[in-house]
Order: structure tokens, then C-alpha cells, then sequence
């Protein structure tokens, strides 16, 4: 009795989770840097007061000042407030994306998964959109159906739903053939056998048993995920296809930053090291977490 009432309490999954990711310095690193991005964005605003949208001809193309630290734009909009309203945007679109993405990936890769029938049917389908060349599609969707979501829900409403979709059905394809590799091998496990014989539904077999074990690759694909949206995000916005220039967004800012690169060079610098800081910080934060919730890692 005295001496199991010395033992240590036992430690729960999520506990070992933690600690593996304390260990991985650049994915503490890169978590601290996407939470600060996310914070300077969205409460930037709040201390940083000057309209984006706000027009000085007499402060035009000034470089960074106390004024204006990030300097001015050709109509003499404040840079920074255009980068903090640009980073919402660009975040907002990365987070909503990501979400539409990987709910489509995990129904489709549970579904082909735990039914048989459904694997063949789903996984060419799967295949399909694999072969599809993302970009020519995602410029056929943006120009198949931009004016009528800007007529319905307005231009920025209607643009931002645009680019949420098209980003998010063209980027659940891998999410779903790793959740469906993971769902093959739980069915077979004892614990699932066992919920089966006592007479387990599907929708509780899945809910219950199937679902909770595989949130490790649907969480490690949540923070890859944003990352790809954000940059798709950008990519459309720097050809133009995105959202209105009146309406920044990192990629915007960096299109209409490009017509005056040899002369100001730093309006190009600053939505660059954003959206680069942003992905390599979000990438870093998915390697940690991969190698957090992988069992065969822990320890190392």
C-alpha cells in the first residue's frame, strides 16, 4: 500500500503531446510567431487608427516615417494599416478555406474508409481532382462565376465566398487519402470489433471510435492547409483575380507594389516577409505537431 501510494498519477495522451511539442524548438517558435501575426492583425487595428482606405495625394510615395512607418502608397495610403487590414483578409481566408478543405477531405476519406462500396467510387474521384491543374481551374472558377457572387453578395461578401470555395474544393484531396489510409487500419482493431459485435450503429462506430483516432493527420493537415490557402490566396490576388484593389490583401498589396519596385522597393518587402513569415511559421507549427502526435516519435 505504501508503495503504490508514492506512484506518480498517470499522465494523459494529450500531456506526452505536450511535452513531445515543447521539444521541438521551431515548432514552439513558429507557433509563438503565427500567434503573434494573428494578434498584431486583428488588434492592430485597434491601436493603429488610420482608415486603409483613407486617400492623401500630399503624403503620396513617402517612405516609412512616426507618421507613416511602413510609408505611403501612390494614392498616399497609409502602408501599415493597408498591411493590418490586408493580414485579416489574407488570414481569414487561409482559416475559412482550411476548414471547408478538411471537412470535405475527412467525410470523403471516413466515408471510403469504413464503407467498401464507397472506397473505388470515392478514391477515382479523388484521383480526378488530383490530375486537375489547380491553378487553370481555380482562374476558370474565379472568372466562371465572379460577377454573379459580386452582383448577389456584393463585390468583397461575394469575392471572399469565391475564394474560400475555390481554394477548398481543389485542396481536400490529400487530407482524404490520409484519413482513409488511417480509417482501413483502425476497422480491423480489436476495440472496433468489439463495438461491432455488441451491435455498434456505423454512425456511432464512426463518432465514437473511428473519429477520435484519427484527429492527428486531420490536425497536421489543418495547419498545412493554411498555409496553401494562404498562399493561393495571394497568388490569385498578385494576377489580379482576387479581391477588388480597393480591398487589400498580402497578394494585392504585392501586385500593386510590383509597378513601382525600383523605386520603392519596400512596398514590396513588407507584404513579402508577411506572407513569408506567415507559411514558414504555420509549416513549422505542422512538423511539430506531426511529430508530437505520432506515438512512434515520442521520446525522441
Amino acid at each position: 500500500m505504501t508503495e503504490r501510494a508514492h506512484l506518480p498519477p498517470p499522465r494523459s495522451q494529450w500531456h506526452d503531446v505536450w511535452q513531445q511539442f515543447r521539444q521541438h524548438r521551431g515548432a514552439v517558435l513558429g507557433g509563438a510567431v503565427f500567434l503573434f501575426i494573428v494578434a498584431t492583425v486583428f488588434l492592430g487595428p485597434l491601436i493603429w487608427r488610420i482608415d486603409p482606405a483613407l486617400i492623401d495625394i500630399r503624403a503620396r510615395n513617402q517612405g516609412p516615417s512616426l507618421a507613416h512607418p511602413f510609408g505611403t502608397d501612390q494614392l498616399g495610403r497609409d502602408t501599415l494599416a493597408r498591411m493590418l487590414a490586408g493580414g485579416q483578409t489574407s488570414i481569414a481566408v487561409g482559416l475559412t478555406a482550411m476548414l471547408l478543405a478538411l471537412g470535405l477531405g475527412s467525410l470523403i476519406g471516413v466515408l471510403a474508409g469504413f464503407f467498401r462500396r464507397l472506397d473505388a467510387p470515392l478514391m477515382r474521384l479523388t484521383d480526378l481532382f488530383l490530375s486537375l491543374p489547380l491553378l487553370p481551374l481555380l482562374l476558370v472558377m474565379v472568372m466562371l462565376f465572379r460577377e454573379a457572387l459580386s452582383t448577389a453578395f456584393g463585390p468583397e461578401t461575394g469575392i471572399f465566398l469565391l475564394i474560400v470555395v475555390a481554394i477548398g474544393v481543389t485542396s481536400w484531396m490529400p487530407t482524404a487519402r490520409i484519413v482513409r489510409s488511417d480509417v482501413l487500419a483502425l476497422k480491423e482493431r480489436e476495440f472496433v470489433l468489439a463495438a461491432r459485435s455488441l451491435g455498434t450503429t456505423n454512425a456511432k462506430m464512426i463518432t465514437r471510435h473511428i473519429l477520435p483516432n484519427v484527429l492527428s493527420p486531420i490536425m497536421v493537415s489543418a495547419t498545412l492547409g493554411i498555409a496553401n490557402a494562404i498562399i493561393t490566396e495571394s497568388a490569385l490576388s498578385f494576377l489580379g483575380l482576387g479581391f477588388p484593389p480597393d480591398f487589400p490583401t498580402w497578394g494585392r498589396l504585392l501586385n500593386d507594389a510590383t509597378v513601382y519596385l525600383q523605386d520603392y522597393p519596400e512596398r514590396v518587402i513588407w507584404p513579402g516577409i508577411a506572407i513569408s513569415l506567415t507559411v514558414l511559421a504555420v509549416n513549422y507549427l505542422g512538423d511539430g505537431l506531426r511529430d508530437a502526435l505520432d506515438p512512434r516519435l515520442r521520446g525522441r
